[in-house]
């Protein structure tokens, strides 16, 4: 990649009279199974950001770990002929990689190939990762912003990890006294010591509260890696796939009833939820899987239709969960809506898809939230929010 391709710095390329506009760095793909997904969604992102208030640097993390520049060419970042697209195709180069400083006295980008001098990219004000999974959305990337003293889009530390593992996602609501689903989480030690005994806690579990039952990675998102499963023998494959994805993975019971979604957002006086979804059941798919959400564009109901009441009392629940986790600018609350007529929350995510079929984005235009201003509005709110203890 030669230097005259490079980003020009912000600093350069406003006149001295002219102050320059915040630039906003998109981090997308990382090291997870949900790499491609996250492509998708930068893309979505980086179209909807106004380029007449922001600068807008791409930088995409390959599934090996190293952060390349990519082109800002977000129409080639959509799924085509059913396949997610990749950070290796975007970037633009196969060596080079961009490291942000760890001084927080700095927010400076630098962009570096082997055997050349590192090449300042000027600074960044703000990130928008749109990373899902581990690597990304647990809060590893949110601490590194931390420690370099760059703010950004979303939940801090904490809440990222507790967004992302399902097992200490529902301790915390358990303990804040929200509805939780019966559940078993098998630790990595245990199926690896004794898998007969873990299996049988499984089969007890299902003795207890009967088949199927979900086997899921206890840290992951988009549907990936569950498997349901209707008796014993499906049993086995289906924790394979879950172990696939995390060493860690958890079980829980079929809640029958509806699935319903709410989407949360940080306004200045604090978290409003958006008018709720509905997910219909998916006639192709035993459930709402990755194929369903992403590939075969399964569509939900919004609004849900639900009663008032109904309405008015997942959205407090959503609010509270996301309250419960000290969660910061978005989040997605999932819930069953039970044959009895209760809500039960299944879990929240806290950097839920901004792909054009996602429902956060789609609540919130119900809500009277346009895409491009939720973008905005999320900018925004990180670029007001100091990092560090707050």
């Amino acid at each position: 990649m030669s230097s005259e391709n490079l980003p020009q710095s912000p600093e350069r390329a406003e006149s001295p009279q002219r102050p320059r506009k915040p630039r906003v760095a998109v981090v997308f793909g990382g090291r997870s199974s949900e790499h491609g997904i996250s492509v998708v969604t930068a893309g979505a992102v980086m179209k909807a950001i106004d380029r007449t208030a922001y600068d807008v640097l791409p930088i995409g993390i390959t599934t090996d770990g190293r952060w390349a520049l990519t082109a800002d060419e977000p129409e080639r970042m959509a799924i085509t002929d059913r396949k997610v697209p990749d950070v290796a195709q975007l970037a633009e180069s196969a060596e080079g990689s961009v490291a942000l400083s760890v001084d927080p006295g700095s927010r400076e980008v630098l962009y570096s190939e082997p055997g050349s001098v590192p090449k300042a990219l000027g600074e960044v004000d703000v990130v928008f990762p749109v990373l899902h999974g581990p690597y990304g959305e647990d809060g590893t990337l949110q601490g590194l912003l931390e420690l370099s003293g760059v703010p950004y889009v979303g939940a801090g530390v904490l809440a990222s990890a507790v967004g992302q593992d399902k097992e200490y996602m529902k301790r915390v609501f358990h303990s804040f006294g929200l509805p939780v689903g019966p559940y078993e989480v098998i630790r990595p030690r245990e199926w690896e010591n004794d898998p007969a005994a873990a299996r049988k806690r499984i089969v007890d579990f299902a003795g207890e509260h009967g088949w199927p039952l979900f086997v899921k990675p206890a840290r992951g998102g988009s549907s990936m890696g569950i498997t349901k499963v209707d008796g014993v023998e499906g049993l086995d494959e289906a924790i394979e796939e879950a172990r696939r994805h995390d060493p860690k993975f958890l079980v829980e019971s079929l809640l029958r009833g509806r699935e319903i979604e709410c989407g949360v957002l940080e306004f200045a006086d604090g978290p409003r939820a958006s008018v709720p979804a509905e997910i219909p059941p998916v006639t192709a798919h035993d459930f709402y899987d990755f194929e369903a959400k992403y590939i075969d564009s399964a569509t939900g109901l919004v609004p849900a239709p639900l009663t008032d009441e109904q309405t008015a009392e997942v959205q407090r629940l959503a609010v509270a969960a996301f309250e419960a986790a000290s969660c910061e600018g978005l989040v997605r609350a999932d819930f069953f809506l039970t044959e009895d007529g209760e809500f039960v929350i299944n879990e929240i995510n806290t950097l839920p898809g901004f792909t054009p079929i996602s429902m956060y984005p789609r609540m919130w235009q119900e809500s009277g939230v346009g895409y491009p201003e939720l973008v905005d509005r999320l900018i925004q709110a990180a670029l007001t929010r100091s990092t560090g203890l707050r």
